[in-house]
């Protein structure tokens, strides 16, 4: 069969370390075209995947056979409601878009068309998440009572761009961001969500979005997420410490798969989604705890299941549904943090 010619839109640290590495090394996909203005971007574009670099999406339509939407997270709904619409498969990065009524919308487009939807919710193949859900799965923590999730990291200094600078119509800032990935792990791990709490701030001068937020979900099961999403903490706590009846787990590290994205290191390299030993996780109680090997990262098979979704049928990787819940819960977590109050849900 001959591959799918993928129609990529945006060139920046999201498209450039994350997406078009991916494409370039999943087999049955190839990357046929960039959407970029930038003139430093559209050089590197031909330069290193040998691919033309377009000026606009409607170039775009007839030169591929998938559309992936990496473009800054305001434009995520007019693009993929466009690809969409020319009948066209899509893959919107998270989040899916701003509110879940939009993200509603996009997904009854695709199945008006009948084509795929779905979205890049990566870190559901983060070495470490893997190796929490096999633990939970394998009731090695008894019932998963408490689970503390944290993405922080220390920049002072603001880097600039629309993640920090911009205001909602960007939709930037924290919780966009790093909390949609946390929400989204801790739906996929405790199941739905009934109740949002949120503190969100802004701390650093000349920053427009949430650069330091908290989320407090209880889920239905009666479990407690609270979760972390912040640039302004000099000694970042664990990654994830999970508390269950019978033991916990204690992870400290980020991923290392992003960091060798951004090291240009290809991603089906041996070893590319290997975490370092001294980075494992700890497993049991106080009386007695062992170090877990973390599985292996692999966002690579968000990308092999794309091409098993538009080969053989099969479920997208990520199906919108779930990508919509999140948003629900981050319209939530918004509210919460507006008011003050406890947001039900359900």
């Amino acid at each position: 069969m001959s591959d799918i010619r993928v129609g990529l839109v945006g060139y920046g640290p999201a498209g450039a370390f994350f997406h078009a590495p991916l494409i370039h090394a999943t087999p049955g996909l190839v990357l046929a075209a960039v959407v970029t203005r930038d003139s430093g971007r559209r050089a590197e574009v031909e330069a290193k995947y040998g691919v033309r670099a377009v000026s606009d999406v409607e170039e775009l339509w007839r030169l591929c056979d998938l559309v992936v939407v990496a473009s800054p997270n305001r434009t995520h709904v007019s693009t993929a409601a466009a690809a969409l619409a020319q009948g066209l498969p899509v893959v919107v990065d998270k989040p899916l878009a701003r509110t879940a009524e939009e993200g509603r919308e996009l997904s009854r487009l695709a199945e008006e068309r009948g084509v795929m939807l779905t979205v890049f919710h990566n870190r559901r193949w983060d070495g470490d998440f893997r190796t929490l859900r096999r633990l939970v799965g394998e009731g090695r923590l008894g019932e998963v009572r408490r689970l503390e999730s944290r993405f922080e990291r220390w920049r002072p200094v603001p880097k600039g761009g629309w993640r920090e600078s911009g205001g909602e119509e960007e939709v930037g800032g924290l919780l966009y961001d790093l909390g949609t990935h946390l929400v989204d792990q801790a739906v996929q791990l405790l199941g739905p969500v009934r109740e949002v709490y949120c503190e969100s701030d802004v701390r650093r001068a000349g920053v427009g979005s949430d650069d330091d937020t908290f989320v407090a979900l209880t889920h239905a099961g009666g479990a407690r997420s609270h979760l972390w999403a912040g640039a302004v903490a000099p000694l970042p706590g664990p990654r994830f410490r999970v508390l269950g009846s019978e033991a916990g787990f204690v992870k400290y590290g980020m991923d290392v798969q992003e960091e060798r994205l951004r090291a240009g290191m290809s991603p089906d390299a041996p070893g590319f989604g290997d975490d370092e030993q001294e980075r494992w996780g700890v497993l049991g109680t106080v009386d007695d705890q062992r170090a877990v090997l973390t599985e292996p990262g692999s966002y690579l098979d968000f990308y092999r299941g794309v091409v098993a979704a538009l080969r053989d049928g099969a479920a997208p990787p990520v199906d919108p549904q779930s990508a919509i819940d999140v948003l629900t819960v981050i319209e939530a977590a918004r509210l919460s943090a507006a008011q003050r109050i406890v947001v039900h849900l359900g």
